[in-house]
C-alpha cells in the first residue's frame, strides 16, 4: 500500500520513512504539500488534529493520507507545550527557541516536577473518510540543558531513563524503536494490515 504523509515537518519525513522501510507500506510526502490548502490545527486535542488534518488532506489526493500530531505534554505547565509544541515559541521560532521557552517555563519549577511525556496520534485517512486513529506516548524527564546532535525539536531535552541518556543522544534506529512516533507507526502498520 503507498501511503501519503502529510506533513511539512523534515524531521518527521524522515522518521517517518526510516519506519517504514523495509515494509510494506511506501511512505512518500504529500505532493505540492507547501502549495495546498493549509489544515488549521486549532483543536484542542491531538487525536482531533491528526484526524482533522488527515481528513483534510485525504479530499486533496488519490491516495489514503497519514496525519499525525505529536508533541511535548508537560504536567507542571498544565500539559503545555501540548498540542502547541510546534508553535510554543511563537509563528516562526527555530527548536532551538521553543527549547529555550520551555527551560524559562520549567526555571522556577522543582526537579521533581520535570516528568514529561512525547504523545504521538496517527490518523488515516482516503477520499474524506477517516479508516482509523492510532496513539502512543513515552514517559521522561526534561533535563535542564540540552544534550545530544540527532533528533530535532524537543529532543535534547527529553531524558529516557531507561536508557540514561535524551532522545537526541540515541541512533536514530534505537530511538525509533522506543518513541511516541515510532510506537504509534507500529500501531497503525498493524492496523493498516488487516485493511488490505
Amino acid at each position: 500500500m503507498k501511503l501519503l504523509l502529510a506533513t511539512s515537518n523534515p524531521g518527521k519525513l524522515l522518521e517517518y520513512r526510516a519506519l517504514a522501510a523495509g515494509g510494506r507500506q511506501e511512505l512518500e510526502q504529500l505532493p505540492r504539500f507547501a502549495s495546498l490548502p493549509p489544515f488549521d490545527e486549532a483543536a484542542p486535542t491531538f487525536a482531533e488534529n491528526a484526524a482533522g488534518k488527515a481528513l483534510h488532506y485525504s479530499r486533496l489526493a488519490e491516495l489514503p493520507v497519514l496525519a499525525d500530531d505529536s508533541g511535548l505534554v508537560v504536567p507542571a505547565l498544565d500539559g503545555a507545550p501540548g498540542v502547541h509544541s510546534a508553535r510554543y515559541a511563537g509563528a516562526g521560532a527555530t527548536d532551538a527557541d521553543r527549547i529555550q521557552a520551555l527551560l524559562a517555563g520549567l526555571s522556577e519549577k522543582e526537579v521533581y516536577d520535570r516528568g514529561a511525556r512525547f504523545v504521538c496520534v496517527i490518523a488515516v485517512a482516503h477520499a474524506g473518510r477517516a479508516l482509523g486513529v492510532v496513539s502512543d506516548a513515552v514517559e521522561g524527564t526534561l533535563l535542564d540543558a540540552p544534550r545530544g546532535s540527532g533528533g530535532f525539536g524537543y529532543d535534547p531535552l527529553f531524558h529516557y531513563g531507561p536508557l540514561g541518556k535524551t532522545f537526541a543522544e540515541l541512533p536514530r534506529e534505537q530511538k525509533n524503536r522506543i518513541s511516541h512516533r515510532g510506537k504509534a507507526f507500529s500501531r497503525m502498520l498493524q492496523f493498516l494490515e488487516t485493511l488490505e
